[in-house]
């Protein structure tokens, strides 16, 4: 690890130099990569140059414990303790700095919410996870662009997908696929029973159309007026657009602008993002012997998590973590859970290289 750093440290060295040069910016590509990999390296070499440090301070002190003074000798006892206390952090913090980085981690997302087991309340639950989802991009500084709603009569959504805007969104957003569970009280329930429902969220990094090549033969393409509970969202003319790719079956729908053009754009966006997330699952599956933990793994039929509302807890299945602050979660508070869910993966791909 050590042999990396030191190899790391001196690209980054080559890099400020290049830098110098007044020459570069006549190149502004090379001038702007040059700066990403300045921006990405930058971290890791600050902490490898904080344990260099710690190391110099442990070969200091331990020269300092054949002093003939005595008072000198504890103090360098000390300070050798802290040293080696440094330097073991120091190399935990290297090797998640170290581990290969999620490629998507910087990208937009296409979230995808839809109402499970439960009816009208699940579809209820699934309004309520579209609106914790939109008040956390919004502590984030993410933007939220709906492609496509169906909602019910009583303010639910049946299903949605929405774009989250946002460099690091992916990062944030990618441990949210699966099953969502709610145990409440539903307000159409006048016995006060407690009733379970649940929800499905697929969360797909956006793709470039450079990233997977789609040939036009392979889709058919359908208009459609789009239609809207209580008379909402409602076109006369047919804007809305349905994409099948017939060669693996996958269907999108696009229906929330008036302009077909848009549907078909922001269709395709889907339609891209979902056949990437199929090629990466059979290079998973090829793997299989090697995968990580299923965190964030995507699999819609797995159950993730738990919202308990007569308990106020939130339970996340994949770590075992229960936090009681379901109200604060409810309205936008992720970061806690997304955190500790972060650490777990980091964990589980630290455990892989071993």
């Amino acid at each position: 690890m050590l042999e990396k750093l030191a190899a790391v440290e001196a690209r980054l060295n080559e890099i400020e130099e290049a830098l110098q040069q007044s020459d570069l910016y006549s190149d502004p590509k090379r001038a702007a990569d040059l700066l990403k990999e300045q921006k990405e390296l930058t971290p890791v070499v600050e902490v490898y140059r904080q344990y260099k440090q710690a190391e110099a301070d442990l070969e200091t002190a331990q020269e300092l414990l054949h002093d003939d003074d005595p008072d000198m000798r504890d103090m360098a006892f000390m300070e050798v303790d802290e040293a080696k206390t440094r330097m073991a952090q120091l190399e935990e913090e290297l090797k998640v700095l170290l581990l290969p980085k999620d490629v998507n981690d910087d990208k937009n997302v296409i979230v995808e919410i839809r109402g499970g087991v439960g009816g009208e309340e699940a579809a209820l639950f699934a309004a309520d996870l579209f609106r914790m989802y939109s008040m956390y991009a919004e502590t984030k500084r993410f933007s939220i662009e709906v492609m496509n709603i169906n909602e019910t009569e009583l303010g639910g959504i049946k299903e949605i997908s929405f774009m989250v805007n946002g460099k690091g969104a992916w990062a944030r957003f990618k441990y949210e696929s699966g099953g969502h569970r709610v145990q409440r009280v539903p307000e159409t329930e006048s016995s006060g029973r407690i009733q379970t429902s649940a929800a499905t969220v697929a969360v797909l990094p956006e793709v470039e159309a450079v990233e997977i090549d789609i040939n036009p033969a392979d889709l058919q393409i359908d208009t459609f007026r789009s239609g809207g509970a209580g008379g909402q969202h409602v076109n006369k003319t047919e804007s809305a657009i349905r994409i099948t790719h017939l060669p693996t079956g996958v269907v999108v729908e696009c229906q929330d602008e008036r302009s077909q053009h848009k549907n078909r754009e922001r269709a395709m966006k889907i339609l891209r993002s979902k056949l990437y997330e199929a090629e990466q699952q059979k290079i998973d599956e090829a793997r299989a012997g090697e995968r990580r933990l299923q965190v964030g793994s995507g699999d819609r039929s797995e159950r993730i998590r738990t919202y308990n509302y007569p308990q106020g807890r939130v339970s996340d299945h994949r770590i075992g973590l229960t936090l009681h602050k379901l109200e604060a979660i409810m309205n936008g508070d992720l970061d806690e859970l997304i955190d500790a869910l972060t650490a777990a993966d980091q964990a589980e791909r630290l455990k892989g290289q071993q």
